[in-house]
């Protein structure tokens, strides 16, 4: 399977910076006060939303073009690396009991 997934979102200017929604994750909204930062913003949300979520079960994207937007909105694609998300959040310790030759172990 992929690490790399990408996700249409839809970017609302507001008075300071953008606010974020993904349709193909109901719930996924998230804001930042600069485009670079909502789209930061939003790559971290879809990692939240998918945390739960085998891979094999994660939504298809829809096609960005079909998305009804309104006044000044506008429809990005977001690029979702689940792999340097589970580097960055998901890095805890993890024991695993293994055998080693002897001399290794002087």
């Amino acid at each position: 399977m992929s690490n790399n997934y990408y996700y249409p979102a839809i970017f609302q200017p507001e008075d300071i910076g953008f606010s974020v929604s993904v349709p193909d994750l109901p719930g996924c909204f998230t804001q930042g006060d600069t485009l670079d930062e909502a789209l930061e913003m939003a790559q971290e949300a879809i990692g939240i939303m998918l945390e739960d979520i085998p891979e094999k079960d994660y939504p298809t994207a829809s096609n960005p073009a079909k998305l009804v937007t309104e006044g000044d909105q506008f429809v990005m694609m977001v690029h979702f690396d689940k792999l340097a998300y589970d580097k960055k959040y998901n890095s805890k310790a993890v024991k695993k009991t293994l055998s080693i030759p002897a001399w290794l172990n002087k």
